[in-house]
């Protein structure tokens, strides 16, 4: 019988078959989880028309009614098998987005996201309920995911595993489930908020946590550290000892991918499962601690600490505990659990996690690539214009682009500073200048003049449009309160400029990154002039915001009415030159941000020139009391 069933993605996967490229999605539902299965599958990427290729039967080539952006026709190239497809792509021909992988390809050309629903005909296949070769369309999911933490205890940095700790996150009124598994021949016990289980050997204690896990069945793995320590550690004692490690669903084993070259992270593949760490989620969610450890920042989102602090010897503490008082350890293994819990919860990192993965189509559990992300949304739309895209490595080595442009600042002791910012300047000027790679390569009549010769279609582009769209979500967002859904999409829309100036991008281009960088340049150097001709001082000046000073004659009512007219006049000043100048609707949006009633700007250490990025000033606090705002860098950036 057929059935249609809502849900939310995963994890993702491909395999070579001799039937084809098997595509393999997991997914939370209301009703537990969801294996599909895509099977015959075939890999494709593009080919110059006009490029000789003599390639074996495996491999078929047809035409098809698509151009290489800013180049020639394609063909289109067909695989059975992706490991074809990756040898041709090593033999040196040159290839269009031969580097999409196959499940990538299935969800983007779908435009799924994350949220999916799935018609077909469900079999039982492992105790995990599969649809195998169903219809696969995007759909919109809020998904209530279950989440647990993970933390092990060894011996120092020895292969000696001596306990293992989940907590499932708390949901609702169901009861925590946590259990600690700890090496021992002591009985077991119920501790406070949870079970404490001893085996004889780290073969049994594994099998047994491994068991549990299948019993309470997370959709998250969550821990600090954790694909780099806890499950990296895992993986290797299973493999030592040979025992799976099975902590993926349907009975699928895991595996920790080491990285290919230095400084790149360690990967978790876990079928059915996504793994979420607390450390790379604040980063990417740029939250600021002066350290990332898991002590000091409970300590700072909850007031509370670990059971055994930075002052002591912690490794020699673990020793003394397994040694003398396996309880205790049992303790301090299951408070780490907790506070990882805890500090998800305060943060809202689950709820920042998905919505990242609704808006960029990337993996819940991917950070990190802005690129891939842009490429999701922009491959299939591309697409559907008639053009495909080159490979990511065809722009190595490319030219860069100007920075964010900073004005000299003026030192001294102030009174009375406003701050007008121009909100998200980089994605407005691309939405107001139609900045955009096909917008770049198919001009068209009169297009819109950028920088370094660059030129713009005013009627073909398409980010402007996934930025208007984006916009409008995060106003919605703001009007709902929901704090992760904005910062989420005010993270995405301000990558963009920095993916189209990467090398690493496909689309990289000095010309479309110095139109937005170059055109910021201008943006802020006439509204300072502007500013200057209704007669006040611009202090200083970066990249999206200018400093005004008013002087002591202004107290702050009139303070405050004089940032809403200078707000209100550069907005109707800009609205008015951009109609005039280029005939466009002006996007760009100036804010009256801060009103500093003392405000210090240092000069450079030795010189009397003004500092850059390093200011103080006191602002009126919501209780009516002075504050003090330090600005030294971007490290002092904290989200809202």
């Amino acid at each position: 019988m057929t059935e249609s069933i809502e849900g939310y993605l995963l994890t993702r996967g491909w395999r070579d078959t001799p039937q084809g490229v098997e595509l393999t999605f997991w997914g939370a539902t209301k009703t537990g989880p969801v294996r599909i299965v895509v099977e015959e599958q075939e890999s494709v990427c593009f080919i110059n028309r006009a490029q000789s290729l003599f390639p074996p039967n495996r491999i078929r080539r047809e035409q098809r009614d698509l151009k290489l952006l800013g180049g020639d026709w394609v063909d289109a190239l067909y695989f059975r098998q992706q490991r074809d497809l990756q040898t041709l792509r090593q033999s040196g021909v040159e290839l269009a987005e031969s580097d999409v992988k196959p499940a990538d390809r299935y969800l983007m050309e779908r435009f799924i996201c994350a949220g999916f629903e799935v018609e077909g005909h469900a079999i039982n296949r492992d105790s995990v309920r599969t649809l195998v070769n169903p219809r696969l369309s995007e759909a919109d999911i809020q998904p209530a995911l279950k989440a647990m933490s993970l933390d092990i205890k060894t011996r120092g940095h020895t292969d000696q595993l001596y306990s293992i700790a989940g907590a499932m996150m708390p949901a609702g009124e169901q009861e925590a489930v946590a259990c600690v598994f700890m090496i021992g021949n002591a009985k077991d016990e119920q501790r406070e908020g949870y079970q404490l289980r001893y085996y004889a050997d780290e073969r049994s204690l594994l099998l047994a946590f491994f068991n549990w896990l299948e019993v309470v069945d997370p959709d998250l793995l969550i821990g600090w550290s954790i694909v780099n320590f806890d499950l990296d550690f895992l993986d290797r004692k299973c493999r030592s000892i040979g025992v799976p490690f099975a902590i993926g669903r349907g009975n699928e084993a895991a595996a920790v991918l080491q990285p290919g070259n230095s400084g790149q992270p360690r990967i978790a593949r876990v079928p059915g499962r996504a793994v979420l760490d607390g450390i790379a989620l604040l980063k990417a969610g740029f939250w600021a601690f002066e350290s990332f450890s898991l002590d000091n920042v409970a300590h700072v989102l909850l007031g509370e600490r670990k059971l055994i602090t930075p002052e002591q010897d912690k490794v020699a503490e673990i020793n003394r505990q397994f040694r003398d008082d396996k309880p205790q350890l049992a303790d301090y293994n299951m408070r780490d659990c907790t506070l990882v819990n805890e500090i998800f919860i305060k943060a809202d990192l689950i709820p920042f996690a998905v919505q990242r993965a609704n808006l960029t189509g990337l993996a819940i559990d991917r950070l990190g690539g802005s690129v891939a992300a842009l490429d999701n949304l922009y491959l299939p739309r591309l697409h559907r214009q008639g053009f495909v895209a080159p490979d990511i490595d065809s722009n190595a080595g490319g030219l860069g682009s100007p920075g964010g442009y900073v004005l000299n600042s003026v030192p001294g002791l102030y009174e009375n500073v406003l701050v007008l910012d121009f909100k998200s300047l980089y994605p407005s000027i691309i939405r107001t200048f139609f900045i955009d790679p096909l917008g770049l390569a198919e001009p068209g009549e009169n297009p819109l003049p950028g920088f370094l010769d660059a030129a713009f279609s005013r009627e073909r582009h398409i980010l402007p449009g996934l930025i208007e769209e984006l916009w409008q979500a995060r106003d919605a967002a703001k009007r709902d309160r929901n704090a992760p859904l904005s910062q989420a999409i005010k993270i995405i829309m301000n990558s963009f400029y920095g993916v189209l100036g990467s090398s690493g991008c496909r689309f990289h281009s000095q010309k479309l990154a110095s139109s937005i960088t170059l055109r910021g340049h201008e943006i802020i150097t006439k509204s300072r002039n502007k500013i200057e001709e209704f007669g006040y001082q611009v202090i200083y000046g970066d990249t999206d915001s200018l400093f005004v000073l008013l002087g002591p004659s202004y107290d702050s009512e009139s303070s405050q009415l004089t940032g809403q007219r200078l707000m209100n006049d550069l907005n109707t000043w800009w609205t008015k030159t951009l109609a005039e100048t280029y005939n466009i609707d002006c996007l760009l949006e100036v804010e009256f941000e801060t009103h500093y009633t003392r405000f210090l700007m240092p000069t450079v250490r030795g010189k009397q020139t003004g500092s850059k990025k390093r200011y103080a000033g006191l602002i009126t606090g919501g209780n009516g009391e002075p504050e003090l705002v330090v600005c030294q860098s971007a490290l002092n950036f904290h989200p809202v």
